[in-house]
């Protein structure tokens, strides 16, 4: 029986340290991979430089670029291919660049993951034996303190609204979602072909809730507690692009898949006005207004 390959994708902008430590995490693990793309959104901070240094690469991309410039490397006997992007696609439009081009090379799952997580070692290994329950699977997250990153529960897609849900794995090692996270997710190559490649008009959020939402349709998505990753940064000022970018995301994202469009409609609105108090902005309403009408502009001031 022909061995199933695997392929790491890790979209990265301007945060090299927490990027190296998440490459030299995947070294690390238990079952080898067969290949790693790291895709590089035009960082400014000195990351090529800091790959080589490293030894994750061996030559600098061109200093100006008009597309996508791809190099294959070898560390510590591991493919690697970087892929240094033109310019800065957001972390959606590097997961489409990344899968896409995993993809098109026949690897068979693509474990998707940003800069600021990295697996303990035996978390591929463990991700792999339940594989025979799911297509799309999601690790734990707990920050440095051990404090666990919730972000678990299901959408109702009659509402089209995102419920949380308590997990409690005293009795089992997974739990079903229906929706995604790229801090981790395991997703096979059956499913993508059945879904395509993440949203990358998104350009930042909820690009990964849509695209395990997408794969529900196909497997059971779940979320395990056997298999860990730490996660570095833990947000908590939220910037007016974020702000933007989430509103009119999910706007878009539940009005789509909602079965009572005029509930979602005035729910969102709700959740847009709520921001804009809280995070005194009201692109939250440019936002929302922006993603009832499926317009996906970059964000500016």
């Amino acid at each position: 029986m022909k061995k199933e390959t695997v392929c790491a994708v890790v979209v990265t902008y301007n945060r090299k340290e927490l990027l190296i430590e998440c490459l030299e995490a995947l070294l690390k693990q238990t079952i080898l991979l067969d290949t790693i793309y790291i895709i590089d959104n035009a960082s400014t901070d000195g990351t090529p430089e800091l790959l080589k240094e490293k030894g994750f690469i061996q030559e600098l991309p061109p200093k100006e670029l008009d597309k996508p410039w791809e190099k294959k490397f070898k560390k510590d006997n591991l493919a690697i291919s970087y892929v240094r992007m033109n310019e800065n696609t957001g972390g959606a439009g590097g997961f489409h660049e990344g899968v896409k081009r995993a993809y098109e090379k026949g690897y068979d799952w693509f474990w998707l993951m940003d800069d600021d997580v990295e697996a303990k070692e035996d978390a591929l290994e463990k991700l792999l034996k339940l594989k025979h329950f799911s297509s799309c699977i999601h690790p734990i997250k707990k920050y440095l303190n051990g404090e666990v990153f919730n972000w678990n529960g299901y959408i109702c897609d009659k509402y089209g609204v995102i419920v949380t849900k308590k997990v409690n794995f005293k009795d089992k090692n997974f739990c079903c979602v229906n929706y995604g996270c790229f801090e981790g997710m395991f997703i096979n190559r059956k499913v993508v072909s059945k879904i395509g490649y993440p949203k990358k008009e998104f350009f930042l959020a909820g690009d990964d809730a849509y695209y395990g939402y997408l794969a529900s349709n196909f497997t059971n998505v779940i979320y395990t507690d056997k298999a860990e990753f730490i996660k570095k940064i833990k947000k908590t000022k939220k910037s007016k692009m974020y702000i933007y970018y989430v509103n009119r995301n999910f706007t878009y994202f539940l009005m789509q898949i909602s079965q009572k469009k005029w509930f979602t409609f005035f729910h969102r609105l709700f959740i847009a006005i709520y921001y804009g108090f809280k995070y005194k902005t009201f692109v939250s309403i440019k936002g929302f207004l922006d993603g009832v009408r499926g317009k996906f502009d970059l964000y500016s001031d």
